[in-house]
Formats: C-alpha cells, structure tokens, sequence
C-alpha cells in the first residue's frame, strides 16, 4: 500500500486524508494517507525523511507551499511560474513538484460553479504563494482585467513582472482600489485563518459580483461577511477548489482522475 501524507502548520483541519481515501475508495486503490506537521524551520530535514520512509506523494498547504519550491528535485513550469508547490512526488533524486491550485480553481469556479472568467474584471486579494499558484491558470482564461492587491505594493509589482509574459496584471495596494469596481473578487490571504479581514475601499464590487474564497470552514467567515455586506450576489469557499486540486494531485500520482461531486457533495453534508 503506497503512503501519502498532506503536510503543515497547523494541519489537523485539513480535509484532504478524508478525500484522497474517498478518491482510492472511488477508484479501487489502495492507499495510506495522513496527516504531518511540519514547522517550516524543521521543513527541509523532514522531507528527506519522508523520502527515506518510502512516501511516494505529500500534499502542501500553509504555511510551506514556497519554500517547498526550493527543496525539489525539479518542478513543473507551472510550479515554477507560480514559484510554489502544492504537490510532491517522490522520484530516485528526491521530490519533483508540481503546482495543480490552478487548474483546481479553474475547475471549481467555471465547471462547477458555471462563473466565468473571460471578459471579466478579475480582483484576487493577497500576493503569497496561494496568489501566485492561481494567478498564471486565471491569465489564460482572458479576463478584461486582472488587479492583484496586497497591503504593501513590493509583491505584487515583482509578482506583475514576473509574469508579464502570459498577460497584463496590474499591482495595486488595497486603498489604491478605491473607484475599481470588479465582477469577480478572488481571496488568497490567509488571514482568515486569524478570524480577520483587512479594510476595504467600498463599492469594490459590481453589480452582480461573485465573490470566492481560496479558504473553506471557519477561516472564510471574515470574507463571506465582508462579501455579502459589500454586494456580492454569490459567496463561494473554497471547499471545491480543495477537492478539484487534489483530484488533480492524485491523477499526477495514480494516473486516473478521480470524479469530483460526490465527494464535494460528501465534505458539504458533514
């Protein structure tokens, strides 16, 4: 039986033990697959651990998704466009990785959700790794505008430039956005996880605006309050983003694309 793990901090919350096991239990493969916390100063010692123990995939999330970046093997052009990773697979040399937050939110808001992202005026709040993994896959789509927004402007004028090559982003601090309005806002900070959200310029949203959280659980509640009380006909977690990313994880590790709505529909009924 092949180990995978998801690995973190904190990580107990996380989901993705219970939809990779579905995901096997879908498809009749057998798999071990838990969770480990790892503190990003020990992050370096305990993925070489991992690969002496024989895990042949691991799972990214917070706090590690670019620093995991520079302790691989190799990684994936769209790994390395986003300069995160959020998947490992273990190779002879050590770990390559590969970045499928993308592709999983692409999934989730256009197949799922039927919001599309073409022609539209596209905000997507915070400049982290979690930012960077979506950014390049939402270029692609051809939205009319694309504003990436950050307290402080440094990252995402670096993160503009780096990327100028598959389209036009344009950095912006949060107060700068006052008299933007947008179609579809994006959040990628991760202060929701601290139960808080930033302030915002208002009439930030369109009539008619969707609003999506990259977060799930307790750590969208600060979004979705904000969301709603500034318009957003639409609030949406990111608990479709979550099992559209692994599915494209454990397609990377298995070879089969596991289907998704059963086990959305799974983690919604608790």
């Amino acid at each position: 039986m092949s180990r995978f793990a998801v690995i973190g901090q904190p990580i107990a919350h996380s989901a993705s033990p219970r939809i990779h096991t579905a995901f096997g239990e879908q498809l009749g493969i057998a798999l071990d697959y838990e969770r480990i916390e790892v503190e990003p100063e020990a992050l370096s010692e305990r993925l070489t651990e991992l690969h002496a123990a024989g895990y042949a995939g691991l799972n990214v999330t917070l706090p590690h998704k670019q620093a995991v970046a520079t302790e691989c093997a190799r990684v994936s052009e769209r790994a390395r466009l986003a300069e995160a990773v959020n998947t490992l697979s273990r190779i002879d040399a050590g770990w390559t990785g590969d970045n499928t937050d993308g592709e999983g939110l692409l999934r989730d808001l256009q197949d799922n959700l039927g919001v599309a992202v073409a022609g539209k005026r596209v905000l997507v709040l915070g400049a982290g790794g979690a930012a960077r993994g979506i950014l390049p896959p939402l270029l692609e789509t051809g939205p009319a505008e694309l504003v990436l927004s950050n307290r402080s402007p440094w990252k995402p004028e670096t993160i503009a430039e780096a990327l100028a090559a598959h389209g036009p982003i344009r950095p912006a601090t949060h107060m700068a956005l006052k008299g933007d309005h947008f179609e579809i806002v994006i959040n990628a900070m991760s202060v929701g996880h601290q139960g808080a959200f930033p302030r915002m310029p208002d009439g930030l949203l369109a009539q008619g605006a969707v609003a999506y959280d990259l977060s799930y659980g307790a750590a969208h509640t600060p979004f979705a309050e904000w969301a709603r009380a500034a318009g957003a006909v639409a609030v949406h977690d990111g608990l479709g983003m979550l099992v559209e990313q692994a599915a494209a994880s454990f397609a990377l590790w298995h070879g089969q694309r596991p289907e998704t709505a059963p086990i959305i529909a799974m983690l919604r009924a608790g």
